[in-house]
């Protein structure tokens, strides 16, 4: 499954930080977030939680994460 979500990291540094604490916590094919879109997409490939899991994790570390519709 892929996980895609809304989120408001809003620099490289802030991304790295986040898709690095993301792929040392859950087993994941890949991890992106496009800081060039409006809804700074975070995109998480061969996700194996659930998303409300990702959402309260990203969420913990200071981040606005909601499922993106």
């Amino acid at each position: 499954m892929i996980g895609i979500f809304k989120t408001n990291i809003g620099n490289t540094q802030e991304k790295q930080a986040m898709i690095q604490a993301i792929t040392s916590r859950f087993e994941v094919a890949s991890c992106h977030v496009d800081l060039d879109d409006c809804d700074r997409v975070l995109r998480i490939g061969d996700l194996r939680v659930a998303e409300n899991i990702i959402i309260d994790f990203v969420q913990q570390q200071g981040f606005l994460c909601e499922v993106l519709e």
